[in-house]
């Protein structure tokens, strides 16, 4: 009765543990962040993104979104110059229930121990913003965490701009 109890919070801690994005970045000291006004995005690097076409647009979409946000506007001659990398990977989950307690199991009734086991993609995202005129990395936000891969788009829209807003949340850095 105590494990029916606690089901909820289990499942509750589960699905915000993969909703997370755990984020950080990067960021070149001697820059002075205050001049950045106006981006594009650096097509060479973006067209090596190995991931759907129209992953890479929701992403630059939220990108452009977020950056015009900050006050950036859009330029054919920038001051930075927006380039993203992706990588993903399998991961799975074991997690264990070690309480013994006799219950009715489908094949048997007796003692019965809990393991479960969850399998998802986690995806990194890396937005790079480089300094048009040196032609250097300025600053790098990357994101971390479970991807949406139900074939639902309306959620995975929603995921991808998750992922860029909380990335974004460190632009520009403390300096």
């Amino acid at each position: 009765m105590k494990a029916i109890k606690l089901l909820p919070l289990v499942l509750l801690f589960l699905v915000a543990s993969c909703s997370s994005v755990r984020v950080t970045s990067d960021y070149d000291t001697t820059t002075d962040f205050s001049k950045y006004k106006t981006f594009a995005f650096y097509k060479k690097g973006i067209d090596k993104v190995e991931i759907s076409d129209l992953d890479k647009r929701r992403i630059l979409k939220a990108i452009e979104s977020e950056m015009l946000a900050k006050g950036f506007t859009k330029s054919e001659s920038p001051d930075v110059l927006v380039n993203i990398f992706t990588k993903s990977r399998q991961k799975v989950d074991i997690y264990e229930n070690n309480n013994f307690y006799m219950g009715w199991h489908p094949w048997y009734y007796g003692p019965n121990f809990g393991m479960r086991i969850s399998k998802y993609t986690e995806g990194t995202l890396f937005v790079d913003l480089i300094d048009a005129q040196k032609k250097e990395l300025a600053w790098q936000g990357i994101g971390s965490g479970g991807l949406t891969t139900t074939g639902n788009v309306a959620k995975k829209e929603e995921r991808i701009k998750e992922f860029v807003a909380q990335i974004m949340e460190n632009y520009p850095p403390a300096l």
